[in-house]
Order: structure tokens, then C-alpha cells, then sequence
């Protein structure tokens, strides 16, 4: 089953949200610490609302100990730095999709260990797009492609 991994997030209501994702699709999420705020039901209640409750979250207290837990699955990184467009991508099954910090991505030395790199085509003069937005269209891609996903529901 494809996951959703974000490293050391920084933005409560934008993790919030992505737990709701995770749980209406039924994601996985691997949270990898440390978080940029004090982790509380209170900070994250706000976007994820009674949501939380149905998602499968992983916290991991370091990115060494992420990929100790997740031997053999790919780690497909979404960045602004990479090349390939996430929508000319072929996604599997056992893929982690993984999401930088928002304010900062991830550090070099991650984004040298992740399998794939992937982005979203921008207009140039943009950055970047909201964090939970830019994971809502590439999982939302993963899982069609993939077959997770009930088109005719």
C-alpha cells in the first residue's frame, strides 16, 4: 500500500490536513521527527478534525530510523529541485511518498538516499505550492495508477 512520509514538518494545520487525507484515502503517514512543533491532538485537531482518529500515523524519531522501518519499499521524494514531473512517473504499490519540511525541503544527504525524485510542473515564476496541496495531487495520482483507489465510489 502506498504511504505518505513527512520529514520533520514544521506546520501543524498542514500535517493535520494530511492525516485527514491519509485517512479518508487510507494512507499510511509516516511522520519523521524531529516535528517543528510541540506534537499535541490539540495542534493538529484543528484541520484533521475528528479525522484523526482514523488515520494510521508512524511516528519515527529520525530519518535513519524511517528507512530502518521501511527496508525495501521506494522512496519517492517530491522536491522543486528534481527533474522528472510526478505525472510522467510509473508509481507502485509499495512506494513512500515522501514530503520535505515546509519551510526548508529535506537536506542534501536525503535527498542523495531517496530512490525517485519527483516534481510538479510549475509556472516558473513560482516556488512552490502548499505542502498538503502538493501531496493531495501526487497520492491522489499514486493511487490511481496504482489501483488503491475506487473510481467508482
Amino acid at each position: 500500500m502506498t504511504d505518505i512520509a513527512l520529514y520533520q514538518p514544521d506546520i501543524p494545520p498542514n500535517v493535520g490536513t494530511i492525516l485527514r487525507l491519509g485517512a479518508c484515502l487510507g494512507v499510511g503517514v509516516h511522520i519523521i521527527e524531529p516535528a517543528g512543533f510541540a506534537w499535541s491532538e490539540a495542534s493538529l485537531r484543528r484541520a484533521g478534525l475528528d479525522y484523526l482518529d482514523h488515520a494510521r500515523i508512524v511516528r519515527h524519531t529520525s530519518y535513519e530510523d524511517f528507512c530502518a522501518a521501511t527496508p525495501g519499499r521506494r522512496q519517492v521524494l517530491l522536491s522543486t529541485r528534481a527533474n522528472v514531473a510526478y505525472t510522467r512517473f510509473g508509481f507502485r504499490r509499495e512506494d513512500i511518498l515522501l514530503f520535505g519540511r515546509e519551510s526548508s525541503g529535506v537536506p542534501r544527504s536525503v535527498h542523495q538516499r531517496v530512490d525517485e525524485r519527483l516534481k510538479i510542473p510549475m509556472r516558473a515564476s513560482m516556488r512552490s505550492l502548499n505542502v498538503a496541496i502538493a501531496c493531495a495531487m501526487v497520492v491522489g495520482e499514486a493511487l490511481r495508477q496504482t489501483g488503491e483507489i475506487d473510481l467508482d465510489s
